[in-house]
Parts: C-alpha cells; sequence; structure tokens
C-alpha cells in the first residue's frame, strides 16, 4: 500500500483508469439522443453499486482507524445487497416476461437453485 493513497498501486490506478471512462461516458451521455432506456437504467444501477460500495469501504477503513465497531457498516451494506437483489429480482421478472428476451437455461437453473436455498433461509431469519 501506498503510504500517500492507503491504497495499493493497482487499485489506485484501476480507480484512475474508471474515473476516466466515466467521464467519459457522461461525455457521450450528454450527446446521445436515442438511448435504450434499459441500457441506461443498467448503467445507473451499476454506478450506484459501486458508488454504495465505495462508501461502505471507506466507512469500514475509517471504523478500523478510529478503533470503531464496523458492524453498523457491514450491516448498512448488507442490506443494501438486500435492496439491489429485491431490484436484479424484478428485473430478471421483467426479462422473462419480455419475448424479446431469451434467457440460457443453465442460468436459469443456477437462478432456481441459489434463490431455492435463499428462500429457505429466509424463511428461518423472517418465519
Amino acid at each position: 500500500m501506498t503510504a500517500a493513497s492507503g491504497c495499493s498501486p493497482d487499485i489506485s490506478t484501476a480507480l484512475q483508469n474508471v474515473t476516466h471512462e466515466i467521464r467519459q461516458v457522461q461525455a457521450l451521455l450528454t450527446s446521445e439522443k436515442d438511448l435504450d432506456p434499459r441500457v441506461l437504467t443498467d448503467f445507473r444501477d451499476a454506478v450506484n453499486r459501486v458508488r454504495n460500495t465505495a462508501w461502505a469501504v471507506a466507512q469500514y477503513a475509517n471504523s478500523k482507524e478510529a478503533e470503531a465497531d464496523p458492524r453498523t457498516i457491514l450491516s448498512l451494506l448488507a442490506g443494501e445487497r438486500v435492496r439491489v437483489a429485491y431490484q436484479l429480482c424484478r428485473l430478471v421478472q421483467a426479462d422473462m416476461e419480455n419475448s424479446e428476451i431469451t434467457l440460457q437455461k443453465g442460468q436459469l437453473l443456477q437462478l432456481r437453485d441459489a434463490t431455492s436455498e435463499l428462500t429457505r433461509q429466509l424463511g428461518e431469519v423472517v418465519g
């Protein structure tokens, strides 16, 4: 880790590169007239997830420096994952109803298995 940034050089370089690319995308977004709203929604959701994760990582690092209990931050991050999972479930439902979209059976089987296990665990937690 570098002392100045607190990040490894690889992470710092990746963040600088992504920041540059996002600025380029921002310029394209402001000039594009016929953008598919679904693509824009996916992009916005991805950027929001990255933003929330970056905030949580920063808060977690701050709590460690201040020797505070990081459980609150970890709980907030877990809550954010639940919110995103809900959103993704709704989007997958819409995709399955869309006749223009073909989903791969193998991926659907994996999703079914994962959601079945999650449903079982949710039943234990929420009754």
